[in-house]
């Protein structure tokens, strides 16, 4: 099986990393092939003599893995799970249930150093005390996760487990590079209210969303029938009769729907009839967002509004992987006005966008066109491009409006924001932390480098975000150019540019407005002054106590 350059680029990082930590992620999206990378992987691990153990927490990922070792490398995998041991097995290669392997008696089975690698399927559950209890028990195997979704919903940080990212490839780069279908929106007109719901476990109750939806399907399954009836459609809802309710809505409008859940017996049978278009459309209550792939699928409609970007991103996954032979050309995804003031939801949006402030403008665009009278599918990245502009002015007045709000606090630090806004650096003012360690608190040790550098550290977001800074500080200071506080300094006064002068130049205009009695000295007009080697006199100190 010949790998993409994505794909190939992926396992080079990951060997690297692992020369440096003994933890490290991979993030692909959904289709892009995340099974093969570490089926290669493990190939090329397993011909070096090491044993792997791949753990998931589904019978459907480990079977799917298992199948897919097989057709992509020959090799065929032993069993942890239930009654089926790999104890004793020749295979060097374990597909492992993580619910059986938590069991201190399970894994007394095996010496500690058994296994050489751990993969982890679905690594967003990682954080999971079943899955640290194998970590653990297996302390010298070196560790990757692979997922689509890095972000949990419980907001606990990932870099708990996994040291690094070792490779991660974007939904918009696969798109554009024509590995998964193009994506695109349709907002539609039905207003469905959600602003007294319950939050449990980050998220919204189940309960409370099947109450809140039941007056809504009929009108759901109604515009169904206009925008995707020629399509094959998966729909996703909260509760199982929910979900059966919306199957009988769908078949009585000509749809042929099957449904499944955790207790339908055939379920198997039902999925395979899907796949061979016996249905084109299947209803489940979110049993299918992990381990079921169909390529057909070119319709998502999700009735199970989530705050959670990982489950939202997992149910369009469904739907975004090619399939050129039924002649599937793009992805439709059909999005409701759920009107709550109370909380943020994810939408189609935040699959692309870089920040609340892009997402933001997307979501108001897709809105606007709902409320046309005659809305049309929107490509995620044509209303992207559009929304740009909209959220670099938003982005810019809510740093104004952040900036004023903080005045006053800790007088002699300069606010990390405003420090990013004087030298006109556009990574600290629009940063966004990507790697795991990035997204960890800002270490005790960093905060007090930035504090002895003149930066209020209260208001650094994260580690990133701090080691950001301190490259700044530190380049700036290796150069000569102006520090922190002289930056602050001298644009009270009224001067501009200041973040291009020199520390000399700052120092010698320092000493000068001190000895006019703190007012800037007489022919200088601070808006228009530009500093000259002439303006620099080296016996001028510049006085940190001021």
């Amino acid at each position: 099986m010949e790998l993409r350059p994505y794909q190939k680029q992926s396992i080079d990082c990951i060997l690297k990393e692992w020369r440096k930590v003994r933890s490290t992620l991979l993030v692909l999206p959904t289709g892009c092939g995340k099974t093969i990378v570490f089926c290669k992987l493990s190939e090329l691990k397993v011909r070096e003599g090491s044993r792997i153990l791949i753990l998931a927490h589904r019978e459907e990922l480990l079977i799917q893995a298992a199948d897919k070792m097989q057709k992509a490398t020959g090799l065929k995998c032993a069993v942890e799970k239930a009654e089926k041991t790999a104890f004793g097995s020749w295979f060097r290669i374990t597909v492992g249930s993580v619910q059986t392997l938590k069991n201190p008696t399970r894994q007394e089975k095996f010496s500690p150093d058994y296994y050489d690698y751990i993969i982890i399927d679905e690594a967003h559950h990682a954080l999971s005390p079943t899955y640290q209890s194998v970590i653990d028990y297996f302390s010298g195997a070196q560790i990757l996760g692979v997922t689509a979704t890095p972000d949990r919903g419980d907001k606990k940080n990932i870099g708990k487990v996994f040291q690094s990212v070792a490779f991660e490839y974007s939904l918009p780069e696969a798109i554009r590079s024509g590995f998964l279908s193009p994506i695109k929106a349709l907002t539609l007109p039905l207003n469905i209210e959600l602003g007294k719901l319950k939050i449990k476990a980050g998220d919204f109750s189940e309960r409370d969303l099947d109450d809140a939806l039941a007056p809504y399907l009929e009108s759901i399954a109604e515009e169904m029938v206009t925008h995707c009836m020629d399509r094959k459609t998966m729909v996703f809802l909260p509760l199982i009769a929910t979900s059966k309710r919306m199957q009988m809505l769908l078949n009585d409008r000509g749809f042929r729907c099957a449904e499944v859940n955790g207790k339908s017996k055939d379920r198997k049978e039902i999925i395979a009839d899907f796949g061979t278009d016996k249905y084109n459309a299947i209803c489940n209550s979110m049993l299918l967002t992990e381990g079921f792939d169909e390529p057909s699928v070119d319709c998502i409609v999700c009735l199970r509004p989530t705050k959670v970007r990982a489950l939202y991103s997992q149910i369009v996954g469904r739907g975004t992987r090619l399939s050129p032979e039924t002649g599937k050309k793009d992805l439709l995804v059909l999005d409701f006005l759920w009107h709550t003031e109370k909380h943020e939801l994810c939408r189609p949006a935040h699959l692309i966008s870089h920040d609340k402030f892009e997402a933001d403008a997307m979501v108001k665009i897709m809105e606007e066109n709902s409320k046309s009278g005659n809305p049309t599918a929107l490509d995620l990245e044509d209303v992207e491009d559009e929304a740009k502009k909209d959220a670099v002015q938003e982005r810019e007045n809510a740093l104004a409006k952040q900036l004023k709000e903080k005045e006053g606090r800790k007088k002699k630090l300069v606010d990390p924001v405003a420090f990013g806004l004087s030298i006109d650096g556009d990574d600290l003012k629009n940063y966004i932390p990507t790697e795991v360690y990035e997204m960890g608190i800002a270490s005790k040790a960093q905060l007090a480098l930035l504090e002895r550098h003149g930066i209020n550290p209260d208001d650094v977001s994260c580690a990133g975000y701090a080691s950001k800074l301190i490259e700044k500080l530190k380049a700036r200071t290796a150069a000569g150019m102006t520090t922190a506080k002289q930056i602050r300094f001298l644009n009270r006064y009224g001067f501009k540019n200041v973040q291009n002068w020199t520390q000399d130049q700052a120092s010698s205009m320092f000493t000068r407005i001190k000895k006019n009695h703190w007012n800037v000295p007489p022919k200088i007009d601070a808006k228009t002054f530009v500093p000259e080697t002439k303006d620099i006199n080296p016996n001028d100190k510049w006085i940190t106590s001021f």
